[in-house]
């Protein structure tokens, strides 16, 4: 029997939706696993989880640009050595799991389990092998403290490769496979019936919104794009998903409400259906989460992008323009202009379609296993 620990952390849902995603994938198609998913920093502490879990939700959501800061000064100067010098404290912690369960593989989607690996690792505590799976399309150096003892880097993309070479990273250690994505992304759908369940009809633009989830990121500007879309397009067929934001679910029904669009416009607080929406939709208007783009791109649905948190989404957003799959709308933005161009004109549609091929991953999740199980 093999034991695999994949270690994640609360800080987005990302981290674990990639955690999961693997971990679906091996317990279906491998035998004598042994698996676990465990929150590395919960484990640790769990009063240090909820404090710096809720820390990032309120920056991200209140002082996104205080976010966007930390986030650049991780990599560097004193941010980065308190980072660093806390991981190596919390991994002595981690150890005594590590003794007990005795892994013969532990696999990181986000960064401070690679940190506290790696350091372990350094100390010759452990001898393990590391996989480190980085869930968003830029690199960052908080990735990377102790990179010499990670055996295996998985990365979004070629330019993220070439990143990470330039950081003396050996190459035969990087991967570009994709984040890892859930099976409902790589089968069939239904699109007949996905539109009767919704009460929409053939021939329709869809158009799948995601409103930001329990933060509800930039409410006003998501609002307004939101409102551009109900009143001056209504011939588009919109699934509105407000997550559990519920301020935002209220907005939405009024701004429907006041546009008698009842009838073409599904508004949904949660949904397990993302991949069968995603398979109906003409363009998906998201923030940039490594995830959420990367299940757009092997949807190949173009995307329209709202309310990036500094940082790594903003760095995705950068990354997805540039290969004309997606338009990102900035706050000074002229919202009704770039959705009539992009709504109107269905070449730039088909085009940002075409586009997300050349760099969709359309087997992300098997294509880690493989290299880490065969």
């Amino acid at each position: 029997m093999k034991k695999i620990i994949i270690f994640y952390a609360s800080y987005g849902g990302g981290h674990l939706s990639a955690a999961k995603s693997l971990e679906y994938y091996l317990k279906n198609n491998y035998e004598n696993l042994e698996i676990e998913l465990i929150d590395c920093i919960k484990y640790i502490n769990k009063t240090v989880e909820k404090v710096t879990t809720a820390a990032y939700r309120g920056m991200a959501k209140k002082v996104p640009w205080a976010w966007g800061k930390l986030y650049y000064d991780a990599q560097k100067g004193p941010l980065a050595h308190i980072s660093t010098r806390a991981n190596s404290f919390m991994a002595i912690k981690l150890l005594k799991l590590l003794r007990e369960k005795n892994p013969d593989l532990i696999i990181s989607t986000h960064p401070f389990g690679s940190q506290m690996c790696n350091y372990l690792k350094k100390k010759g505590k452990i001898n393990t092998p590391i996989a480190t799976i980085m869930t968003d399309f830029k690199s960052h150096d908080q990735w990377l403290v102790g990179s010499q003892y990670t055996n295996y880097f998985f990365v979004a993309n070629n330019e993220m490769k070439q990143e990470l070479i330039g950081k003396n990273i050996d190459e035969n250690k990087i991967f570009v496979t994709g984040i890892p994505i859930k099976n409902d992304f790589f089968v069939q759908h239904d699109k007949t019936k996905i539109l009767n369940d919704l009460n929409f009809v053939e021939n329709k633009k869809n158009i799948l919104f995601f409103g930001g989830g329990e933060f509800g990121l930039g409410k006003s500007s998501t609002l307004n794009v939101f409102n551009c879309l109900v009143s001056n397009f209504p011939d588009t067929q919109i699934i509105a998903i407000s997550g559990k934001n519920e301020n935002m679910k209220n907005s939405f029904y009024q701004i429907v409400s006041d546009n008698n669009r009842l009838h073409n416009i599904k508004i949904l607080e949660y949904t397990d259906r993302v991949a069968e929406f995603m398979s109906i939709a003409d363009v998906v208007v998201t923030k940039p989460g490594g995830l959420t783009v990367s299940e757009c791109l092997v949807s190949n649905v173009p995307m329209i992008l709202i309310n990036p948190i500094p940082g790594q989404e903003e760095e995705n957003a950068e990354f997805l323009e540039s290969k004309k799959v997606a338009k990102w709308i900035k706050n000074d933005d002229d919202i009704n202009y770039i959705l009539n161009i992009l709504l109107n004109d269905e070449n730039i549609l088909n085009n940002m379609k075409k586009n997300t091929y050349s760099i969709a991953k359309t087997s992300s999740t098997e294509d880690i296993c493989k290299i880490l199980l065969n």
